[in-house]
């Protein structure tokens, strides 16, 4: 049943939604997205999913249609929840980005649960050097300016080159950057980083694939790098002319590797 649903979390909610059904060999697809955006971004995948699996996502705690966080929360601990919400035992995680650090963290804690991943310009716990020197500070600058238009053009600067790096020219990805700015700044204190991942990868045993984006930030670049070469058995795929928002520049492409991990997990099973 297609539904939308308010899942309780640890001292919150988050908004989630689940098209239903039972999916190619009854393994679904929970989607995962990026600090840099809110559920919304999967939009122009969904409907090349949709037709043939059962597709879970939610926003993030301050993301999208989901409550801010009013205590200290855990992003592995809010998909725990929304795994069992919805009574997934086990699925194909594809996480972007942030995302991509939750699907990892749930890889390794709980691998019982997760029979495959898909891991675009994922992010990983553990790693140092993902974000550009002094972006941290900018942001501080700008926001005690009230220049919060000032970040996103910045943002936009390092994760948007594929779409011209401007609002301007890349409104979609710009109303994606915005709109998260605010979880960014409600995370702040509350927000507990989830155990260390990046030297644990050669744990992983789920079936992975892992796809960057050659306009990305390079340290965002040579982590993925890095981290494919770690995950045993990893497929390591080039985007050429993405992004960090690879969902939004090749749609077709990204819905064709979701399916193909989710067949390497359904044959793995």
């Amino acid at each position: 049943m297609d539904a939308d649903a308010r899942v309780p979390v640890r001292d919150g909610e988050v908004w989630a939604h689940d098209s239903g059904g039972a999916g190619r060999g009854g393994l679904p697809l929970v989607l995962l997205h990026p600090g840099v955006g809110d559920s919304a971004v999967w939009d122009p995948v969904l409907p090349l999913l949709a037709p043939g699996h059962r597709v879970i996502r939610y926003d993030a705690r301050g993301h999208g249609r989901s409550p801010a966080p009013e205590a200290p929360y855990s992003q592995l601990e809010d998909l725990a929840a929304v795994l069992d919400r919805f009574r997934v035992g086990r699925a194909v995680l594809v996480g972007s980005s942030m995302g991509g650090a939750t699907a990892l963290g749930m890889a390794l804690a709980a691998p019982e649960r997760v029979a495959g991943l898909a891991l675009l310009v994922p992010g990983v716990t553990g790693a140092e050097g993902l974000t550009p020197p002094g972006f941290f500070e900018e942001v501080g600058r700008l926001a005690a300016a009230g220049d919060m238009e000032g970040i996103v053009r910045s943002g936009l600067r390092i994760w948007g080159r594929a779409g011209g790096g401007t609002p301007e020219s890349d409104p979609v990805a710009a109303a994606q950057l915005r709109g998260a700015l605010p979880a960014w700044f409600a995370a702040a204190g509350r927000l507990r980083e989830d155990a260390p991942a990046f030297d644990r990868l050669a744990e992983v045993r789920a079936p992975a694939l892992l796809a960057l984006g050659e306009l990305d930030q390079a340290e965002v670049v040579r982590c993925n790098e890095e981290m494919a070469a770690r995950i045993p058995g990893c497929r390591l795929v080039r985007l050429a002319g993405c992004d960090h928002y690879p969902s939004l520049r090749a749609p077709e492409a990204v819905a064709r590797l979701v399916d193909e991990a989710h067949a390497a997990a359904a044959a793995a099973a």
